[in-house]
This record gives C-alpha cells, sequence and structure tokens, in this order.
C-alpha cells in the first residue's frame, strides 16, 4: 500500500514539474525537492530489488525492465543534481556547484528523459495489475485498441511540442507558452505520458510472451502491432496538424540556425521598408552593434516574429551568464523570462 501512495505521489508531482509555466519557478524548486525525497523513499522501500540483480535467470523481459529502471534512476539523480545547481530559492546555497551553464543544459534533456522513462517504468507494470481482474482477451485487445488511439494523440503533442529537441539537446532552451490555461497543460501532459506507459505495457507484453506458456502466446504480435499503430496515428495527426509557428520535431524553428535566418529576415524587411539612405545607416549601425545588445535584440526579433512564447534563461550559446538577482538567472544587458520545462 505504501508503494501504491509513493508511486501515485511521484506521478503527480512529475507532472506538476512538468507544468512549470502553471507553477511557477519558486513552486518548481520545491515540488522538486519533494520528487527527489520521494525517489529515495521509492529506492528504500524497493530495496529487495537490489538485492536480487545477481539472482536468477535474465529473460528479455528481465533485461528490458533493468535497463529502464536503471536509466530512470540515472536520469533522476542528475535530473536532481543540475537542478540543485541552479536553485535560487529552496537552496541557494548549493547554486553553482555545477556550472550554471552545463547544469542547464543536463537539466533540460534529463527531465525529459525522466518524463519519457517514468512512463516506460509505470507501463511495464501495467500487464502485473491487469492480469488480477483477469480479464477475457476481447476485452484486452479492445482497451488496448482504445489506448492505442489515446496514446497516438499522446505521441501528435510529444513532436507538436518539441519534446525530442529537448532529448537529444538540439535545443538548450525551453520556450512555454504561458497563455496557456493550466488544465489544457496537465491535460498534455498526461496524454504525452500515457503514450510512453502504452508503449512500456505493450512492450511488456510483447517481451512475456515470447517466454510464457503456450496459452498465453496467443496473437504474440500483437502488442508490436499497437504500438506501431499508435505511432502511425501520431505521425499523422503531426502531418496533418502542424504547428502554427513550426514548433514540431524536425522544424529546427527553435535551433540556432532557424534563429539566425529569423533575425537576418526581419532585418532585410525592414532595410526594404525604409529609404536606401536609412537603410545603409542601419546595416553601418548593425554592424558595429556591441554583440551582446546584438544577441538581446536577436531575441526579441525572434519572439515577435515566431510568436514564441519567452524562452529559458540565457544559456552558452546565446549570451554568457553574467549575475543572479532574486533566483532569476539574467543575462547581459536584459533578463530573459521564463525558465527549463522542468
Amino acid at each position: 500500500m505504501k508503494k501504491r501512495i509513493v508511486d501515485v505521489c511521484m506521478t503527480v508531482l512529475l507532472l506538476c514539474l512538468m507544468a512549470y509555466q502553471v507553477t511557477g519557478e519558486q513552486a518548481h524548486e520545491w515540488i522538486g525537492i519533494g520528487m527527489t525525497v520521494l525517489v529515495i523513499v521509492h529506492q528504500i522501500l524497493n530495496r529487495r530489488w537490489y538485492g536480487a540483480i545477481l539472482k536468477g535467470r535474465y529473460t528479455a523481459y528481465r533485461f528490458l525492465s533493468m535497463a529502464v529502471n536503471l536509466l530512470l534512476l540515472l536520469s533522476f539523480a542528475l535530473t536532481a543534481f543540475s537542478g540543485m545547481s541552479m536553485s535560487g530559492h529552496a537552496l541557494p546555497f548549493l547554486y553553482g556547484v555545477m556550472d550554471v551553464s552545463l547544469a542547464r543544459k543536463i537539466h533540460l534533456s534529463m527531465s525529459h528523459w525522466s518524463f519519457v522513462l517514468m512512463g516506460l517504468h509505470l507501463g511495464m507494470h501495467v500487464p502485473l495489475m491487469a492480469a488480477k481482474r483477469k480479464l477475457s482477451d476481447r476485452k484486452k485487445t479492445l482497451l488496448s485498441a482504445i489506448f492505442c488511439c489515446i496514446a497516438g494523440i499522446g505521441l501528435f503533442l510529444f513532436l507538436r511540442n518539441g519534446m525530442p529537441d529537448y532529448l537529444f539537446f538540439r535545443v538548450l532552451f525551453a520556450f512555454l507558452d504561458y497563455e496557456k490555461p493550466a488544465v489544457l497543460v496537465f491535460l498534455e501532459n498526461i496524454l504525452m505520458l500515457l503514450f510512453w506507459a502504452f508503449a512500456g505495457a505493450q512492450g511488456a507484453l510483447l517481451f512475456r510472451k515470447s517466454y510464457g506458456k503456450e496459452s498465453e502466446k496467443k496473437n504474440p504480435l500483437l502488442p508490436a502491432v499497437f504500438v506501431m499503430a499508435a505511432v502511425i496515428l501520431g505521425l499523422v495527426l503531426n502531418m496533418v496538424f502542424p504547428s502554427a509557428n513550426g514548433q514540431g520535431f524536425g522544424g529546427g524553428s527553435w535551433s540556432a540556425p532557424q534563429e539566425t535566418n529569423t533575425t537576418d529576415t526581419a532585418k532585410e524587411d525592414a532595410a526594404n521598408a525604409a529609404p536606401e539612405g536609412q537603410a545603409g545607416q542601419a546595416s553601418d549601425t548593425s554592424a558595429q552593434q556591441d554583440p551582446a545588445e546584438r544577441g538581446s535584440a536577436d531575441q526579441t526579433g525572434i519572439t515577435a516574429q515566431g510568436g514564441h512564447p519567452s524562452p529559458c534563461p540565457s544559456l552558452p550559446s546565446w549570451r554568457n551568464m553574467t549575475s543572479r538577482e532574486n533566483g532569476s538567472y539574467l543575462s547581459a544587458p536584459t533578463a530573459a523570462e521564463g525558465s527549463d520545462r522542468a
């Protein structure tokens, strides 16, 4: 019972951590500390698992479960440590324990890996819980089909929100929509988590059927078919309903090259709209402008043109971080609004 309560609380806190634009910076830090405590408690409650690592026979399912669990623990640890290194409210005395620029990169990527791995981890326990209810094969197939559709929508949102870019360090700062209703933010996070939980559940079924009893090997590839169907549905939705500002995976609108192109386009439009003399003067002024000021102007141009919400605090790819005030990380010469997504 204690384990179930801890698991539910961890899931709720994870969803809150992924809703930074709803909770705000200070609450985000305290929720992160609460999540760290629960992770430690979870390890203590499941300490027997560590004692059994070197015991017994390793099946394909056990290898998969072991890999997911260890990677999840590692991603949680890196997320917590990097987050504490940037803390401005909950643990300000730990600020700078790790290089802040490096900590920001690690925190942004590892927090999203924790989200993905947490979904897989939860999903892999679903078959065990479902087995206790003794559902008929027909009901199981029907439920899998329903959740397949929901998972496809979750993957669509995952791609539309540019999550793969965060995972693979394609972007070093987060764009958050502060105007989106809180209910919608949490709903999207739940749907995205459900996709990975569905993938984990079907993966567990697939590996379990490979070495289970003959009676359990009916339609052994059906879980793989459901996962493929969810992926195809998500990809199709992503193509049919592309993001209005190109924030989906592969759009490149958050990468540095695209930002430069957007800024260059804005300068060209301004030059074409102005008289020849003024355009030449503007070009000379831009060339002589201080690099830090140009970075600030570029950032403003990107936000205005692309319609993106405010980016997270400055990163080494844009400007050097020079000061910290009231827990907000500032960049010269202006303060950037927002923060990491998680």
